[in-house]
């Protein structure tokens, strides 16, 4: 192809070819012929163009000699630059031509080794996972639909009565200060917990007895570090009827540990404080990992805190209508969290929300 381009005839100087005009037919010549070679040579596109710049760029060697035509007589230049030109074109359909070649065999190389074998068998889609907070609320329910218990639900956006008021909290408790609520007027807010449930339950039923429910759900508080989080899950639990005693809480909550820790769990309840129930406890479980001989897990003491608990306070079933000197009955509420952690050994309550896969398909 380029030979045809600069045959002898070509080159032919003629008698009257001075030696300015035979130096700059050398230069093509010799720049052709380079050009030619480096072309054929060439195996990727990226040497093609360092050839196209080398010979054709703004400071390439074919854009100098056209540049040094001014030394030329003047009836000798349009012919020189018309030839020149001619070697451009054909310099930049080769260059084209040799770029298509080398594009084709990258591609069929990139075919032959992307090559689908259909034979193989299809690799299976990943299956979900039920998240790890979401199979132990479930367990929760079962082991108290087991009970005779009904699940109840209610809004996660919760007026200040039925989250404070109606729960004996009156309006100087520290739980109303807005450093530990997410107010969103001054009567409405995300719930601190799910005890408005039973307010709202015992409303709906009453007189009638008993009441025997639990309420999960999500509740917000303003804590968020390795072991809180702004919003958590919560289980509330209760139960109103006639002559109900701590003996029955306990019975209740000794049942759950074992279905839920295993059958050789003991629990212990430690008097603690909670404005909705009187008299309250804090709920502690023997240590899985130790037996309740102490270890790093339960800071050497045997225990485990897992839960808080109480009478329903009389304010509390005035507050709905019910007489408190004919009906009482007991509260209870775990965080599903704390449950969790401590059911599945998770040292870091934030990897239940990161949405890791890799954490996530251990359960």
């Amino acid at each position: 192809m380029l030979s045809s381009l600069m045959g002898e005839g070509f080159f032919y100087l003629g008698n009257d070819c001075d030696k300015e005009e035979q130096a700059v037919y050398t230069k093509l010549a010799e720049l052709r012929e380079m050009a030619k070679q480096l072309i054929e040579k060439a195996s990727t596109c990226e040497e093609l163009e360092d050839i196209r710049v080398k010979i054709l760029g703004k400071k390439g060697e074919l854009t100098q000699i056209l540049r040094s035509l001014g030394e030329l007589p003047p009836e000798e230049r349009p012919l020189v630059g018309q030839k020149a030109n001619e070697i451009r074109d054909d310099l930049e359909k080769h260059l084209g031509e040799a770029l298509l070649a080398i594009r084709r065999t990258e591609q069929q190389v990139r075919l032959d080794r992307e090559t689908i074998d259909i034979t193989l068998p299809g690799r299976p889609p990943g299956l979900g996972r039920r998240h790890p907070l979401t199979q132990v609320v479930d367990q929760i329910k079962e082991i108290f639909i087991g009970m005779g218990y009904s699940i109840a639900e209610g809004p996660e956006v919760e007026s200040d009565y039925y989250n404070f008021e109606a729960l004996n909290l009156p309006r100087e408790h520290p739980a109303r200060d807005m450093q530990d609520s997410f107010y969103i007027s001054e009567e409405v807010l995300l719930r601190t917990h799910t005890s408005p449930v039973q307010v709202r339950t015992m409303e709906r039923m009453y007189p009638e007895v008993p009441i025997r429910i639990i309420c999960p759900g999500k509740v917000y508080r303003r804590d968020d570090d390795a072991t809180h989080s702004p919003m958590f899950h919560q289980v509330e639990g209760l139960l109103v009827d006639y002559r109900v005693t701590m003996a029955d809480l306990k019975g209740t909550l000794l049942a759950f540990a074992r279905q839920m820790f295993g059958g050789d769990r003991q629990i212990r309840l430690r008097p603690s404080f909670f404005p909705f129930t009187e008299p309250s406890a804090e709920v502690d479980i023997s240590c899985m990992m130790c037996g309740g001989s102490g270890c790093r897990v339960c800071s050497n003491t045997g225990w485990l805190e897992i839960l808080g608990c109480g009478m329903v306070h009389p304010q509390v079933l005035a507050n709905v209508g019910y007489d408190p000197e004919k009906v009482n009955g007991f509260a209870f509420g775990m965080g599903v969290e704390r449950i969790t952690m401590l059911k599945y050994g998770i040292d870091d309550l934030r990897l239940l929300f990161e949405n890791d896969l890799r954490f996530l398909a251990q359960f």
